[in-house]
């Protein structure tokens, strides 16, 4: 089955609903994305058949997404955060252009400048080639584009908190405890770079991170032996992980928000471990630019955005200002945008 993004009209709230053994499933998945159904259903206590029922429920309704999101290599790859002023008779256009790329993800549409944002993914720049990043900016034929450069996850990485609550502590170290025995890469091995042959495996996992070995193997042309132990030596080295894409709002968070921090520099450490234990942030980052911290935020209303930077940020040392923007709509996730069969 193609995925359709939310490119499309598909409103996912008002045809699903989430009862807490959909959110148990959920969970397990963030943990380990791969996780077969007959494994979660001894965490959960469930019948295989019942938690392989309630995946598929939730992934033909378009209200679950397992991706296989690609680390990047600092030494070889930049991750760019753009704000893109798109003239309104060209909005949608320049939207599907950037949900097409291979190097972008988290597409959104802006609601108080009414522009675009996204993570673009660039190669450091070598010899006289030119940065990727204005390349960008030329081909793109978009109006002004801000740019700033990730630096250091500082909160979120492996999931949004707030849908990570609905196991018990008992039931994660069983999880993981099941988890199928992994090799570690020898060290030359660790350290090499990514061959063809994984990069075709990253490229079908981003589009179904629960793509069984026999079609991995049937899609790329590598025997299932090889699939099986180079997916585990990719997540092994941190370059392969599991999201979960699946809406806020069917918990309950209706507001989501891009938010700037302008911090201290003495102040940083402080402010990302604060913010690493705020439920309210789906990601967080140190940047560069005017102001250095990045955060996804997700709310229920209005008033608790209010509360959260009163009290929340309000709370933490060194932060000078703070700059906020609602995401009227997400364009495109972790994931690729995949096109419908015709």
């Amino acid at each position: 089955m193609w995925w359709i993004t939310a490119l499309g009209s598909v409103n996912v709230v008002e045809s699903v609903r989430l009862d807490e053994d959909d959110r148990r499933l959920l969970h397990a998945l963030q943990l380990d994305g791969r996780a077969s159904f007959a494994r979660i259903a001894t965490v959960l206590g469930m019948s295989e058949r019942a938690v392989s029922r309630r995946y598929h429920r939730l992934r033909s309704r378009l209200a679950l997404r397992v991706v296989g999101v690609t680390r990047h290599d600092q030494r070889a790859q930049e991750d760019w955060f753009l704000r893109i002023a798109a003239p309104p008779a060209s909005f949608d256009a320049v939207a599907r252009m950037l949900a097409v790329r291979e190097d972008t993800s988290w597409i959104a549409s802006l609601a108080g400048s009414g522009g675009l944002s996204c993570i673009l993914r660039t190669p450091v720049p070598t010899g006289d080639g030119g940065h990727a990043l204005e390349q960008f900016r030329r081909g793109a034929n978009v109006g002004t584009v801000t740019a700033q450069r990730l630096l250091t996850p500082v909160a979120g990485v492996g999931g949004w908190p707030g849908r990570l609550q609905a196991l018990t502590a008992s039931e994660r170290e069983a999880l993981a405890s099941t988890a199928p025995e992994r090799h570690a890469s020898s060290a030359s091995s660790a350290g090499a770079s990514r061959s063809d042959g994984d990069e075709r495996l990253l490229g079908l996992l981003a589009a179904d991170g629960r793509m069984s070995v026999a079609r991995l193997a049937g899609a790329s042309d590598i025997p299932e032996s090889t699939v099986r132990r180079r997916i585990g030596e990719l997540v092994n080295r941190g370059v392969l992980m599991f999201e979960v894409e699946v809406d806020p709002k069917l918990y309950g968070r209706h507001i989501d928000v891009l938010c700037w921090l302008d911090v201290q520099p003495a102040a940083l450490r402080a402010v990302a471990d604060g913010l690493s234990s705020h439920s309210e942030v789906a990601f967080a980052s140190t940047t560069t630019g005017t102001s250095n911290v990045l955060a996804f935020l997700e709310f229920a209303a209005a008033d608790d955005l209010y509360e959260y930077l009163a009290d929340r940020v309000g709370a933490l040392p060194g932060v000078h200002r703070v700059q906020t923007e609602i995401v009227s709509r997400w364009v495109k996730r972790a994931g690729p945008l995949l096109i419908p069969r015709t």
